[in-house]
C-alpha cells in the first residue's frame, strides 16, 4: 500500500490534552439525571425515543426542558459517541496524514459528535462550532463540555441554528460532521444540509441509525457528494455508485456501547452492553492513496475448520465472497482477527 498523500490542513498549534473516552464521557453525563426519578426518566426516554428521531418536524421541538434534554442525553449521547467514533476511525484509516483545524457539527446537540472528534484528534489543535435548533440541547451539550479536559469541547462554540433550506455555513471548514440529524429533515432540507457541508468542506463525516431507511439516506447524500467532487474514503472502497439493491439489503455496521442504568431500565434485560447499529460515510476533497485496493467487510466473517469466509464490498468487483483458508498463510491468521467493518486485506505489516 502506498504512503497518502499529505493532506492540507491549518496551520495551527497543537497543545495535548486529555482525551476524551467513553468512560470521561460517561462520567461527566452521570450527574445530569440526579433529582429525577428513575422511573420519570426512563419514562421520558421511551417517549421521546419513539417519536424524537425522523418523526417531528423541526419547527415542533420534541426536546421540550431540561428535563428531557438530561433524559435523553444520558441514554443516547454514549452510542452516537461511539457510532461517530467508528465513523471517523474510517476516515482516519484512508487519510492518517490528515488532521481538522475547524470542526462543525451540524445538528450536534449535546456535543456527542463533537466528543468522538475530540477523541479522534487528541492533540487538541482543532476549533469546534456545534449548530443545533433546540436551546435546552446546546445549553446542556455547552455545561457537558465544559467539564472535559479537551481544549476544543471546552472552548467550543454553540450556536443556535435552523437546518431549513435557508441554511448557511461557513465559506470553509475542515471537518463537517452530521450524526443522526438527515432522518429529522425534509427531502429539500436535507439536500440543503448536505450541499452546505459539501460546499464549506474538506472532509464530511455522516451518520445515520443502521436502518434501511437510515442507508437510503445515506446512500442519497452520498450520491450528492460525489457530484459534488468529493471521494468516498469510507466505508466504501470506492466512489462508484453503491452495488446494494435497494430494498434487498443495506449497508451498516455495529460499535459496541455499556450499557448504564438507565439503558436497562429502558430497554430492559441484563447485558452490561448493547451494539449500536449505524450506517456512516466519509468522504473528502484532499488525495489519498491509502484506499488503494482494499474491501470492507460487510458482514460478520464466518469461521470454519480450516477457513474464514468474508463477505466484501471491492474496489472492481462489487459485493463478493471471498474463502481465505490456511493455505494463505499469514492472510489466514488475519482473518481470523478481522471483524465486520475491516479493511481487507490488512496492512502488509500486519499480514
Amino acid at each position: 500500500m502506498h504512503a497518502p498523500h499529505a493532506a492540507p490542513t491549518a496551520e495551527t498549534p497543537r497543545t495535548a490534552h486529555a482525551a476524551p473516552t467513553a468512560e470521561t464521557l460517561r462520567a461527566a453525563l452521570a450527574g445530569l439525571l440526579d433529582g429525577l426519578p428513575p422511573r420519570q426518566a426512563a419514562q421520558a426516554v421511551d417517549r421521546l425515543i419513539a417519536n424524537y428521531r425522523g418523526r417531528t418536524p423541526t419547527d415542533a421541538p420534541v426536546l421540550r426542558d431540561r428535563s428531557d434534554v438530561a433524559a435523553y442525553a444520558a441514554y443516547r449521547m454514549p452510542a452516537t459517541f461511539e457510532a461517530v467514533r467508528a465513523a471517523l476511525d474510517g476516515l482516519r484509516e484512508r487519510a492518517p496524514d490528515w488532521a481538522p483545524a475547524s470542526h462543525l457539527d451540524i445538528g450536534g446537540g449535546t456535543g456527542a459528535a463533537s466528543w468522538a472528534v475530540a477523541a479522534a484528534w487528541p492533540d487538541g489543535g482543532h476549533s469546534t462550532t456545534v449548530l443545533d435548533w433546540a436551546e435546552p440541547a446546546l445549553a446542556l451539550g455547552r455545561e457537558l463540555a465544559g467539564q472535559s479536559a479537551a481544549t476544543p469541547l471546552r472552548e467550543a462554540r454553540w450556536q443556535r441554528r435552523a437546518l431549513t433550506s435557508h441554511l448557511a455555513l461557513p465559506d470553509a471548514t475542515d471537518l463537517v460532521t452530521v450524526s443522526y440529524v438527515l432522518g429529522e429533515l425534509t427531502a429539500p432540507d436535507r439536500r440543503t444540509v448536505v450541499g452546505e457541508a459539501a460546499r464549506t468542506a474538506q472532509a464530511v463525516v455522516l451518520v445515520e441509525p443502521g436502518t434501511p431507511d437510515g442507508y437510503l439516506r445515506l446512500r442519497e447524500a452520498r450520491d450528492q457528494l460525489v457530484s459534488a467532487g468529493f471521494r468516498i474514503l469510507a466505508p466504501c472502497p470506492h466512489s462508484d455508485a453503491c452495488p446494494i439493491e435497494p430494498g434487498a439489503d443495506w449497508c451498516h455496521f455495529a460499535a459496541r456501547v455499556s450499557r448504564s442504568s438507565l439503558h436497562r431500565q429502558v430497554k430492559g434485560g441484563s447485558l452490561g452492553y448493547e451494539d449500536e447499529k449505524f450506517a456512516y460515510v466519509a468522504a473528502a476533497r484532499f488525495p489519498t492513496e491509502a484506499a488503494d485496493g482494499t474491501s470492507r467487510v460487510t458482514r460478520h466473517p464466518q469461521t470454519r475448520k480450516g477457513q474464514v469466509l468474508l463477505d466484501l464490498c471491492t474496489p472492481d468487483e462489487g459485493l463478493t465472497r471471498r474463502t481465505v483458508t490456511k493455505r494463505h498463510g499469514p492472510l489466514y491468521r488475519a482473518a481470523r482477527d478481522t471483524t465486520w467493518g475491516d479493511s481487507w486485506p490488512p496492512p502488509l505489516d500486519e499480514q
